[in-house]
């Protein structure tokens, strides 16, 4: 940190009265990361966003509207975690920019709720002399207060306040508890503290340590000195912390956990996708029932149902892997996995720093490139951008669900701990992430050469995750995965069902593979052949450029036009068009091609220009290329 300084003019506009009356009407939430800001962010607003215990989900500014007490629109701003306004990242030039009123296209905040953590207040009251220092009427928030007092802490928050000079309230975001004077400063009606007669007010001090930072932060120790009792370390965080961040059993423990997830989301999710799966069926066959024999009736039954519905099949899988990542996140484990892969990724010449966003690319890629901007090395930056593709995103779960259950019989290893289908997406997903590291380590050490810089986390501490977290996150992830059935995957669909049904000849459409989409298909035919793909596969492969879960869709459709008969699955189906060696050909070919064009269009933004999206997508087709080529002869030649 660089600044740590307000002017005294600016400082005495820093009241509530006046500026939080009628005139304003946005409020930006602001705050080192950790800090529970965007928790209290969806306690305001009710908007459904994902909340971690790391820094760097939040690399946007998000808004949401909320309704004072009096009546009057709201909009919040939850901008990006920070530790300065001296931004040496692009999450904190992002947080400097609105609050100054640089960003195009966002007001600069009538008022600031400055969120903090209470546990921490001595190194978190460091943020607060910065944005004091704007002038903004200002309510700083004093979160974390379960557990202050869970482990001994206290605070006078009159005392603070008057030091400070704006008002401080004591809150718990994730209960929702002591929020009324938040309200009341949204609404204009929490006065302002009366001056301290100590020598601690911030208009005194501040200047003297201008531009100091080891003052700076003597000067944030002073002001909480008195008013704020330290809480006790926890006990069960140093034990917890002797376990899982062991140089040994750390990475054990982590194995561990990944091993059982992987077998939870296959013995677990079985049952719901057969549920799921029974109920489109019946549907289809009700509405095959109900309608009279037309082609709307067959682009409903083979087309919508038999595409888009078997790509929701998969949603339990999908669901329940969200559900275990967000248990980890909210538990405070995840933070600590990151310094363990500090470890690894240093020897490939990237930062635990760059596991973040690669961690989040198991979600979707799109974001995690966006979270890339708490990395502060361009190089590094780049570099993780370029590799984050390679993570299995949850895209490509249902294509692996759908091979892995069609071609491998479930059989358990190690005992009842671990099944087969289980161990081969747990290597799929090592496999995707070897292959970043090898591509990180061949960048690093040419192109992408670059110092190291140092790996900084605060770690949060252990918290038992909260139902409404967990909960709204499964919704989000839900809503996020059937907007997508219900726009990408059911357009593409349908386009494809039409032009399974063209040229008509003498009224007629023609078999499936003389049509339109069997032409293009049989076009790149020979090209995917020495992989052990067909002309369906081709079409598969097309199709989901627009999304990779597309293809499960695709092919749906495909065999629903085809097949006569309708209690075959899309397993079933697919067994008798691939051998097992194309099936691992494709499992690879997924694990490492962009697939993508929204990770590729995102890329192009977060770099400035086409080189770098254009060399990935290269790069990353030619390696899924020759690599399921391989996996195809090996395993041909090794079966028989």
């Amino acid at each position: 940190m660089s600044e740590c300084h307000a002017g005294p003019a600016a400082m005495a506009s820093s009241t509530v009265s006046g500026a939080t009356g009628a005139a304003h009407k946005t409020v930006a939430l602001v705050g080192p990361p950790n800090a529970g800001k965007t928790t209290l962010f969806n306690r305001l607003t009710g908007l459904r966003q994902k909340v971690a215990n790391y820094p760097g989900v939040t690399v946007e500014h998000h808004s949401g509207r909320m309704t004072s007490r009096v009546g009057r629109d709201v909009d919040l701003i939850d901008l990006p975690g920070i530790y300065s306004l001296e931004p040496r990242s692009e999450d904190e030039r992002v947080t400097r920019d609105v609050l100054r009123g640089d960003m195009e296209g966002v007001p600069r905040p009538d008022a600031v709720l400055l969120v903090l953590d209470v546990t921490s207040l001595s190194r978190h009251l460091v943020v607060a002399a910065p944005v004091l220092g704007l002038g903004l009427p200002t309510l700083v928030i004093l979160n974390m207060a379960d557990d202050l007092h869970g482990r001994g802490g206290t605070l006078e928050t009159t005392e603070l306040s008057q030091r400070l000079g704006v008002p401080v309230v004591l809150v718990s975001a994730a209960k929702g508890e002591g929020l009324e004077p938040v309200f009341e400063f949204l609404d204009g009606s929490l006065g302002v503290p009366p001056p301290a007669e100590s020598p601690f007010p911030i208009l005194q001090t501040l200047p003297l340590v201008l531009n100091d930072v080891p003052q700076c932060r003597a000067w944030a120790a002073r002001v909480s000195q008195g008013a704020w009792k330290a809480p006790q370390p926890s006990l069960w965080s140093r034990r917890l912390d002797a376990v899982f961040l062991h140089p040994v059993g750390g990475p054990l423990i982590f194995a561990l956990i990944v091993v059982l997830v992987f077998q939870a989301i296959f013995t677990g999710a079985t049952p719901l996708m057969d549920g799921v799966e029974a109920l489109i069926a019946g549907f289809g066959k009700w509405v095959a029932a109900a309608m009279p024999e037309s082609a709307w009736r067959d682009l409903l039954t083979e087309g919508v149902i038999g595409g888009v519905g078997s790509v929701l099949v998969f949603l339990p899988q999908i669901l329940l892997l969200f559900l275990f990542i967000g248990i980890l996140e909210d538990s405070g484990y995840l933070a600590r996995a990151a310094l363990i892969a500090d470890r690894t990724m240093a020897r490939f010449g990237l930062q635990g720093k760059s596991f973040i966003p690669l961690l989040s690319a198991y979600a979707c890629a799109v974001p995690a490139i966006m979270a890339t901007r708490t990395i502060e090395s361009k190089r590094d930056r780049i570099a993780t951008i370029l590799i984050a593709p390679f993570m299995t995103c949850s895209a490509r779960l249902p294509v692996y669900a759908l091979v892995i259950a069609a071609f491998i019989p479930e059989r358990p290893i190690a005992g009842a701990l671990l099944g087969t289908r289980a161990a081969a997406m747990i290597g799929l997903y090592v496999l995707g992430f070897a292959a970043a590291l090898v591509t990180a380590r061949a960048l690093k050490s040419s192109v992408l050469r670059s110092d190291g810089t140092p790996f900084l986390l605060e770690l949060p501490s252990y918290r038992w995750p909260t139902f409404r977290s967990i909960g709204l996150r499964l919704l989000d992830r839900a809503v996020v995965f059937l907007k997508r059935a219900g726009t990408i995957i059911l357009v593409v669909a349908i386009g494809l069902w039409i032009m399974a049904h063209l040229p008509l000849t003498d009224g007629k459409p023609p078999q499936i593979r003389d049509s339109v989409a069997g032409a293009i298909g049989r076009t790149v035919e020979p090209l995917i052949q020495p992989l052990g793909f067909n002309w369906k596969i081709g079409i598969g492969l097309i199709t989901s450029l627009a999304a990779r879960e597309v293809i499960v869709g695709t092919l749906g459709t495909i065999y629903g036009i085809e097949s006569e008969d309708d209690t075959q699955g899309l397993g079933a189906a697919l067994q008798k068009d691939l051998t097992p060696g194309g099936a691992v050909a494709l499992l690879v070919f997924f694990a490492f091609a962009m697939q993508c064009m929204s990770t590729v269009a995102v890329v192009k933004r977060e770099t400035g220009g086409w080189k770098w999206p254009i060399v990935q997508f290269s790069y990353m087709t030619a390696l899924a290329y020759v690599c399921a080529f391989a996996a195809n002869r090996i395993v041909t030649a090794w079966i028989g």
